[in-house]
């Protein structure tokens, strides 16, 4: 099975859309599948959903935007 690598921009948009964004993108994830997400805002109700949920994250500084989080499941 080939696994997907997806790139999600949330940059510019309000509240609550990156978040429900990145969960719907998430939502079908197989094990290998990864999301980076554009972002310009640390965001921690995200890290505690994810981290609730079974999923690991890294985030870095972005070459585009102030954040890179990228996400997989554990």
């Amino acid at each position: 099975m080939k696994h997907r690598h997806l790139v999600l921009d949330v940059r510019g948009m309000e509240p609550p859309e990156p978040l429900e964004r990145v969960l719907s993108t998430i939502d079908d994830f197989a094990e290998g599948d990864r999301l980076t997400v554009l972002i310009d805002c640390h965001p921690m109700p995200l890290f505690r959903i994810l981290d609730r949920d079974g999923y690991a994250y890294t985030t870095h500084p972005g070459a585009e935007s102030l954040y890179e989080i990228a996400i997989w499941r554990r």
